[in-house]
């Protein structure tokens, strides 16, 4: 069972669904430390005793090093929750120099200090034995998304099959590993893409007619932070209105 005594790291905590994932961990008794980039968590939950915010810009990795390898080491946190990422938009048409640009920032943020994060926590987690790794990866990971956004779904995919490559070797030590994939959820990611493609895009391949809050995700993330279901282990949380159905 958790040790809630123990913190969990959610990265990107400052609006959207890293809010509403770190809002529902501190009202189930979870210490929780939250990354954020320039803005501050809007939320009221900022303000926790149990809360514990931390200032880390992730396409610089040597400040993700620097803030976070250290804070893992000595607080040890039993869940890690990757959240923090970019989706920004790069035609293909753009230059050589512009679109790769964009791809390794977009790499850098969504995939790779997102992995690095995991890393340093598999020691922690394997002499400890258990620990969990929550992704939040997305809709775009399974079924792509537009040639714009290329990057963004490249990342999300490569985040779900790192995961799985962790839980293949690591499970036997007690950690689990999971990924959640929302489709469009009430964030700005959500009304930059309507902004670009227009509101019936956002809303035309999704059965149930709407899109749903970021709370969904953070009771979904927080059902699997407590342990209670680890044979769910090495699954994906399709959390996307049926809008695309595995």
């Amino acid at each position: 069972m958790a040790d809630k005594e123990t913190p969990v790291l959610v990265t990107g905590v400052s609006r959207g669904i890293g809010s509403a994932i770190a809002e529902k961990l501190l009202a189930d008794g979870w210490r929780v430390i939250g990354t954020y980039n320039r803005n501050q968590p809007e939320s009221d939950f900022a303000g926790h005793s149990r809360f514990e915010p931390v200032q880390a810009d992730f396409s610089d990795p040597v400040q993700v090093e620097q803030k976070l390898k250290p804070l893992i080491q000595s607080q040890m946190p039993e869940v890690l929750v990757n959240n923090a990422g970019i989706s920004e938009n790069c035609d293909v048409e753009d230059s050589d120099e512009a679109w790769l640009e964009l791809w390794d920032r977009t790499q850098q943020i969504n995939l790779r200090a997102a992995a690095l994060l995991a890393k340093w926590h598999i020691p922690i987690w394997k002499d400890r034995k258990k620990g969990r790794l929550i992704n939040i990866a997305s809709r775009a990971a399974y079924r792509g998304d537009t040639a714009d956004f290329a990057a963004y779904a490249a990342s999300k995919a490569g985040m779900v099959a790192f995961g799985k490559s962790l839980l293949r070797n690591y499970g036997k030590y007690g950690i689990e590993v999971y990924a959640i994939a929302p489709g469009f959820i009430k964030t700005d990611m959500a009304k930059d893409a309507a902004e670009i493609h227009g509101e019936e895009y956002i809303t035309s391949d999704i059965p149930m007619g709407y899109l749903p809050e970021p709370d969904q995700v953070g009771e979904t993330a927080a059902f699997l932070a407590e342990g209670k279901a680890p044979q769910l282990s090495g699954s994906t949380i399709h959390l996307n209105g049926g809008s695309y159905m595995i």
